[in-house]
């Protein structure tokens, strides 16, 4: 029998053969593979939609037209459910909690919309600070709500807990918002100063607001927190000019994460990672894209999806822990659409392939000691 009729020398060179295939597989992919794939949450019957929150298991919340007014929806497993059903009743979602808590308003019949939990079906109205009006901006996986509610004069930040709005005051001026919390109840947003002469990003620990400053202008937004305590927001660069850059703040320190060109940016989300997303204008200022700010580098978004999806990503609200993004862009006919982006390929793919790749090269090795036997 010679070697060519050998059946071991044929499977190891069998072997070889599918290790070079699965290792050119894996290159080609790799090289070709986009950082997301793009999912457009279509609507609740009407024309636009716009995601706000997304939760760490991936369920998204936000607003919908739908046939009547604008509605608060829930997305999960790929179907997009109206939070708020009854057709003279708007509402919208802006954050979503572990459990499915979402937080936003209601129209709760005549004198205004209120601050909402939706849950199991229903919506809890969480009242006001003795107005007319207040809406809910977040919600932590105990269940605590943020946002602003009016008073019998102003509109001040809440926060909602164990059934319980409370006050959170100001930096001096008449009027806050709180537009962020964590799962250990710090609350981000803005507070008029002093003179009500400016608005300052805010964080609210313990019974006690504290001013974050600026960039060096005079106006600054703080619109979402982790559980680091990190904080992400906007920040005026210069008191002459109204440019405003996104920031994170972190350990007692804010630093400018720039644009994408232009002459303004926001962040809007942080995961527990620190990653940030939000939108900037890019060069010139032509036109408004979303954006991940990771490793110290901030990245159109659109760079990052293959642009066969025929969406323009212009708005980014959202980043859970695995890297999965919410927002909303244009898509191909023109309408604003609610997005979900989603990390590829995904580990687990290239464990499982490199796993075939180990198991393939044992049976090669253990092939060539028996040739050489």
């Amino acid at each position: 029998m010679n070697k060519r009729s050998n059946p071991f020398i044929y499977a190891a060179r069998r072997g070889l053969s599918v290790v070079f295939g699965i290792s050119v597989l894996v290159s080609a992919s790799a090289a070709q593979a986009w950082s997301y794939n793009l999912t457009e949450l279509g609507t609740l019957g009407g024309t636009f939609s716009y995601a706000k929150g997304i939760n760490d298991v991936g369920q998204v919340t936000g607003e919908s037209e739908s046939s009547g007014p604008v509605h608060a929806f829930l997305y999960e497993n790929g179907t997009m459910t109206d939070l708020r059903p009854l057709p003279w009743d708007g509402s919208a979602g802006f954050s979503i909690n572990s459990s499915g808590q979402v937080a936003g308003y209601a129209g709760f019949g005549y004198g205004g919309s209120k601050a909402a939990i939706f849950s199991n079906g229903g919506a809890t109205n969480l009242g006001t600070l003795g107005g007319i009006q207040s809406e809910g901006f977040a919600i932590n996986d105990t269940g605590q709500v943020t946002g602003y509610a009016t008073t019998n004069v102003a509109q001040h930040a809440f926060l909602y807990s164990n059934g319980t709005m409370s006050d959170l005051g100001t930096l001096g001026g008449s009027t806050s918002t709180g537009y962020g919390i964590n799962d250990t109840g710090q609350v981000t947003g803005s507070a008029t100063i002093s003179g009500d002469t400016a608005y300052r990003a805010f964080l609210y620990n313990n019974g006690t607001m504290s001013d974050l400053g600026t960039l060096g202008g005079t106006n600054s937004f703080g619109y979402a927190i982790n559980n680091a305590g990190q904080i992400t927001g906007s920040a005026q660069i210069q008191i002459s000019d109204e440019a405003q850059h996104a920031f994170l703040y972190s350990n007692g320190s804010m630093a400018d994460l720039g644009t994408l060109g232009g002459a303004r940016s926001s962040g809007y989300g942080i995961n527990a990672l620190g990653q940030v997303v939000g939108d900037s204008l890019t060069s010139g200022d032509l036109a408004e894209h979303a954006f991940l700010y990771s490793n110290g580098t901030m990245t159109d978004l659109n760079s990052l999806i293959d642009p066969a999806f025929g969406m323009t990503l212009t708005n980014a609200r959202g980043i859970n822990v695995a890297g999965q993004i919410v927002g909303w862009g244009i898509n191909s006919s023109g309408e604003t659409r609610a997005f979900l982006l989603t990390p590829v390929p995904e580990p687990e793919t290239y464990a499982m392939v490199l796993a075939g790749l180990g198991l393939v090269g044992a049976a090669v090795r253990r092939q060539r000691g028996l040739l050489a036997r």
